[in-house]
């Protein structure tokens, strides 16, 4: 909230291309963590060890 309360003196073309930016941030973030987790069930389905403890490292990873 005090992010976007400061953001009310910032001129309102710069804050839109602020805000949509952090929007496909958080999109780009919740897609990669998806497709990870998506990868780590056939990891565990398979019983695929290796796999599962990459996944996991790489899904910590993502921000």
């Amino acid at each position: 909230n005090n992010t976007l309360n400061g953001m009310d003196r910032i001129d309102p073309n710069l804050r839109d291309e602020m805000l949509v930016e952090l929007f496909l941030d958080q999109m780009v973030s919740d897609f990669k963590r998806s497709k990870i987790l998506e990868r780590i069930g056939y990891s565990l389905k398979s019983k695929d060890k290796e796999a599962f403890l990459r996944l996991t490292e790489e899904l910590k990873s993502v921000p």
